[in-house]
């Protein structure tokens, strides 16, 4: 399968690099997917790095993973004879690889070689704008790096954007790129910290907005940022390509029923996520971990979209996404269904799904009619008791119009209070700011 690639190029101008995508598909392994499917969507990755030329894509079966190797004798001399024949200089390999794997098939087929969570890393470290983005993609990187020491890495001296998995000058002894590594660690996580506070600072003053927060999650790739633009009018990144959108961007967007909310779109998810991506991206995800509603935007034409469904719920449970949260979906790229397709039935009959297009607008009027339904939360009764040192919180109450009615105290004030759910839940993130041993 030979793939045109038309101008792609690499950093000034240099030749892009030739590559070959290598899906190993192991006997009785766990997977959900059709291993052809899996080989289109890390093509696909290859496509999203800047400077590859993607010349082939292979399914390649094995009985089992061979421990030195990967791929037995017979087809690592299979697969050398095809790379010198197209020339090529990066192997991409859908999946894990170990170090001494990668060492020894870098030196048996002469080029450079990544696995899934390598290739991911390099896309990231491209995308990545904010400076959180950036710092927390060298820490995941260098968390990745540091196990791998078995073969020399060569990124501390890098000479190009990105990590320098695909380039690089030459190898470096293992000790001192530890101790480079451990040193870069400490000064990123310092850097981080503030970082954090900066970023809990603009998440205070953005409790204090009375707009609810509504996340638009999904499978990378599913039409996030041109339903966001759609909504917003702003000018989000949307392409046609894995991860396009890498940072959040929020927006205040007001719906067509007049409720104003603010409108995130966020990273994409996809399956076998690298674990220290998980957990670096953590704080980019915080606007999903406080949403008030999430929106799971779908791929409904993509021919794996139940599988990726369930790689993004099985994402937000990792997240520690409350059950609580409501949650609705939209089945994007609709348009490119018939119109007798059984998940345009299933759309209509099922209760907080709405078939859509982003692209075309059909069916976004009931998406924002969904939303705000969902965000317009039945509002309860509660007394509260607050001191009279307590005057920042009893002014947002009055401020929000929560308080029915007042009753001072020997020792504060009673109010009689009615607000919603995610009134209730801002105003107690307001106390905790405001508690003794809050910093």
């Amino acid at each position: 399968m030979i793939v045109e690639t038309g101008e792609i190029g690499g950093a000034g101008g240099t030749r892009p690099t030739r590559a070959l995508v290598l899906h190993p598909e192991i006997r009785g392994a766990d997977g959900t997917r059709e291993p052809e499917g899996a080989l289109a969507e890390a093509m696909a990755l290859a496509y999203a790095l800047p400077g590859i030329a993607v010349i082939d894509g292979l399914v390649v079966r094995l009985p089992r993973a061979h421990p030195g190797h990967l791929f037995g004798s017979g087809k690592v001399a299979e697969l050398k004879a095809q790379i010198e024949g197209d020339e090529i200089e990066l192997v991409l390999v859908d999946g894990p690889v170990t170090p001494v794997q990668q060492r020894n098939l870098e030196r048996e087929w002469s080029v450079k070689l990544l696995d899934r969570t390598g290739l991911i890393l390099e896309i990231f470290a491209d995308r990545a704008r904010t400076r959180e983005g950036v710092l927390q993609v060298e820490l995941a990187a260098l968390s990745y790096q540091r196990t791998r020491l078995v073969r020399a890495w060569t990124h501390l001296e890098r000479q190009r954007g990105g990590l320098g998995f695909v380039g690089g000058p030459g190898e470096t002894q293992i000790e001192a790129d530890r101790r480079a590594i451990d040193t870069q660690m400490v000064r990123l996580k310092r850097q981080l910290e503030k970082v954090a506070k900066t970023r809990e600072l603009h998440r205070a003053a953005r409790r204090k907005v009375p707009f609810p927060v509504v996340a638009l999650v999904g499978y990378t790739n599913a039409g996030k940022s041109t339903l966001f633009n759609r909504m917003t009018g702003a000018e989000v990144l949307a392409k046609d390509m894995l991860f396009a959108t890498l940072d959040p961007t929020m927006r205040a967007v007001e719906l067509p029923g007049g409720l104003e909310v603010i409108l995130s779109d966020t990273v994409g998810f996809i399956s076998d996520l690298p674990t220290q991506l998980v957990a670096a991206f953590r704080a980019t995800l915080e606007e999903v971990l406080e949403a008030d509603l999430i929106v799971h935007v779908r791929d409904i034409a993509h021919p794996e979209t139940e599988a990726q469904a369930q790689d993004v719920e099985s994402i937000l449970n990792e997240l520690g996404v409350a059950q609580t949260v409501p949650k609705i979906e939209v089945w994007n790229k609709s348009d490119l269904l018939a119109p007798d397709d059984a998940h345009l039935t299933v759309a209509a009959r099922r209760e907080g799904v709405f078939a859509a297009s982003a692209l075309t607008g059909a069916g976004l009027a009931a998406v924002f009619t969904a939303i705000t339904a969902a965000l317009d939360d039945e509002r309860h009764d509660a007394v509260l008791d607050l001191a009279y040192d307590q005057g920042r919180a009893r002014a947002w109450l009055f401020a929000e119009g929560l308080v029915q009615s007042e009753t001072p105290g020997e020792a504060g004030s009673h109010l009689a209070v009615r607000w919603t759910a995610r009134q209730r839940r801002r105003f107690e993130a307001l106390l905790a700011e405001d508690a003794p041993d809050a910093d």
